[in-house]
């Protein structure tokens, strides 16, 4: 029988790492890791880190000026102004057609929202705005719900309980923890309220390119996925709906970018970008 080739590769001719032993002892086990490519540098890391600052002050400005009346066009051109202002790139700006610079999700529009004059914001909307910055080559990737005036308590307790998915994500992101580690901790906590999950989308590795591996599910069995071990940089994005799991592409969207919650109940998502170091996650972006 053919031996299965490794995916962790220590440095030729150095003495094994702590690290190397760690992954090669759950490669061994029949676990799936990372490749060693997907360990940033710190060079890198720090590149990452200064491209989350701009992404983090992209999403600062929008807070600071969205409101009732406005289109989610005039959204997209507060993000490029600022982005561009600072040195930087909108990443999702022709990502695969994509028309825009951000994507802002109305309600029930789960992700990928195209801006456009004619969606106005309001009393009542909620929104979730993502926006992804490339500085000097660094990717760094964020989302926020934004609650337009006053909203339902059902829309309030919506957006709370995803913002906490996220948190509680963080939290059972630990050093050489795995993806479903991470994913069961979100759907549980979702299941609480009786939300659905979305399963069709995920976060993902990011930093040298917009998406990397691993795939990041919000839902799962813990020591299912990818092991996660430090010096690896991914995002958490769990997109909770007030109904079903369940997602379709809007059939009115010429780009085929939008999706809408199955049963188009609202839906509710936050991002951050991690790193993982010895001690647990650090955010990069907010």
């Amino acid at each position: 029988m053919f031996k299965k080739k490794s995916r962790w590769r220590p440095v030729p001719g150095q003495p094994l790492t702590e690290l190397d032993k760690k992954v090669m002892f759950w490669e061994s086990k029949g676990k799936e890791v990372p490749t060693r490519k997907l360990i940033k540098t710190p060079e890198q890391i720090e590149g990452i880190r200064r491209s989350g600052v701009v992404n983090t002050g992209v999403l600062d400005e929008v807070a600071r000026q969205i409101h009732e009346g406005m289109s989610t066009l005039e959204i997209d051109q507060i993000c490029r102004d600022y982005c561009e202002a600072h040195g930087a790139i909108p990443a999702c700006l022709n990502y695969e057609g994509f028309p825009m610079s951000v994507c802002t999700s109305i309600n029930e529009v789960v992700c990928h929202g195209i801006p456009k004059a004619e969606d106005i914001l309001e009393e009542g909307d909620i929104v979730n705005v993502d926006f992804t910055t490339i500085l000097d080559g660094y990717y760094a990737d964020a989302s926020r719900m934004f609650i337009i005036g006053k909203t339902t308590p059902e829309k309030e307790q919506l957006v709370r309980v995803a913002k906490e998915c996220l948190e509680i994500g963080a939290e059972a992101a630990k050093p050489y923890c795995f993806v479903g580690d991470i994913g069961n901790a979100i759907q549980k906590h979702a299941h609480k309220y009786h939300y659905g999950v979305v399963r069709d989308l995920c976060g993902h590795g990011v930093g040298l390119d917009f998406h990397e591996d691993p795939e990041v599910t919000h839902f799962g069995r813990k020591g299912q996925g990818m092991l996660i071990v430090p010096g690896m940089v991914f995002t958490i994005e769990p997109m909770i709906n007030m109904g079903t799991w369940e997602v379709f592409i809007d059939a009115d969207d010429p780009y085929g970018w939008e999706v809408i919650s199955g049963d188009e109940q609202p839906s509710a998502q936050w991002e951050h970008t991690f790193l993982m170091t010895e001690h647990g996650v650090e955010i990069l972006t907010y």
